[in-house]
């Protein structure tokens, strides 16, 4: 069994004065963005920012599609949105645009989820944060919601935790979500990250931009992140912590794994998505995605198996979808313009559009069919 090493003072200090470093930045920055918007609200900001006893210092912001009458009967199908951020930083605010574009465009009802942070609330007070958000949406007679059709979905740490919440209890028996989508998902700790950052491609000619760094710029973080959410001691094999390890049963009937080609984290996901689709799982000297660019600018690849794949159960009750977005980088639909490049940056609002339009229709054709 692999367990999280305890590193020595120094690694510690210096990790513990990054995040600290961090957090205290982000701080103020989010206070002033949540100011201007209270004065000046964009075109997606939440129908409704609300709070529960349960977790009253952890709010959660709900998205009504707009044509949604909110006086109206009528039930909607809900999608449980669980942003990123290393599980150290990040608020719900982040995934705003795309929460509300999700929600218009596919008739859903979007709540996004909060969770305290490590490294002052390391694994797994996170889980059971989002359990007892989840639990309490699910019982707010107030929301229209259609309790046939609930869906979790997640972004990075997001994604992880995804999947990790979905495996409770109290979550499978009572919410019974019919879908779990966790996109650029950490879902593997027990991988060392100097093999993880092996596994993927590196294409300078993508230029100029982070995506054609001959880095992972993800891993420059992930030493720390990992650090502040996992005690020493804690097995990396918990599927808790780590979703690759856990029993398919449960898990969701229907997944869907978004992954970014040039993202470290790829090919792990390509593995989970492999194994819980009951096909061969790829080793470690199978390199995710392809060499050469793709051609089409904001084009997904939907006719290559590297690229996406579709798993359906013998009963049909069932189902695992794989989709690896070409050419772009780890949180590609979050990351602004100046981080991009522009060339990067229009592509990956073409593609994040492109993905969402496959993963709404898959939710309302596949996982909600009834």
């Amino acid at each position: 069994m692999q367990t999280q090493p305890r590193l020595p003072i120094l690694s510690r200090l210096t990790n513990g004065t990054i995040i600290n470093s961090v957090q205290i930045f982000r701080a103020p920055s989010a206070w002033v963005k949540d100011w201007y918007s209270w004065f000046y609200p964009p075109d997606f900001a939440p129908s409704i920012v609300k709070t529960y006893e349960c977790r009253p210092s952890l709010p959660i912001r709900i998205f009504f599609p707009k044509s949604y009458d909110q006086t109206s009967p009528q039930t909607l199908p809900i999608f449980f949105s669980i942003h990123g951020g290393g599980f150290s930083v990040g608020t719900p605010n982040d995934d705003d645009e795309w929460n509300a574009r999700f929600a218009t465009t596919h008739n859903i009802l979007v709540i996004a989820l909060n969770y305290r942070k490590a490294p002052a609330y390391p694994f797994p007070t996170a889980i059971y944060d989002l359990e007892a958000l989840i639990l309490a949406v699910y019982d707010d007679e107030s929301l229209p919601i259609d309790k046939s059709r609930i869906a979790l979905g997640g972004f990075s740490a997001g994604g992880n935790l995804t999947l990790s919440v979905s495996q409770l209890a109290s979550i499978r028996e009572k919410v019974r979500p019919s879908a779990a989508l966790p996109i650029y998902a950490v879902v593997d700790f027990t991988v060392p990250i100097e093999e993880k950052v092996k596994l993927r491609y590196y294409k300078p000619d993508l230029g100029p931009g982070m995506r054609a760094s001959p880095t992972d710029f993800l891993a420059r973080f992930s030493p720390v992140f990992n650090w502040c959410y996992i005690d020493p001691g804690q097995s990396l094999e918990d599927p808790l912590l780590s979703p690759f390890y856990a029993h398919r049963e449960n898990l969701p009937a229907h997944l869907f794994f978004v992954a970014a080609e040039l993202d470290q984290l790829a090919h792990e996901t390509w593995r989970m998505a492999s194994k819980v689709a009951g096909r061969p799982i790829p080793g470690f000297m199978d390199f995710v995605g392809q060499q050469k660019t793709h051609p089409e600018k904001g084009g997904l690849i939907l006719n290559d198996e590297q690229f996406a794949f579709e798993h359906l159960d013998e009963d049909k009750k069932g189902s695992v979808r794989w989709l690896l977005v070409p050419d772009q980088i780890h949180g590609f639909d979050h990351i602004p313009v100046n981080w991009h490049g522009k060339e990067s940056f229009e592509d990956a609002e073409l593609k994040t559009i492109a993905y969402q339009k496959v993963i709404g229709e898959w939710l309302h054709n596949v996982a909600w069919k009834r």
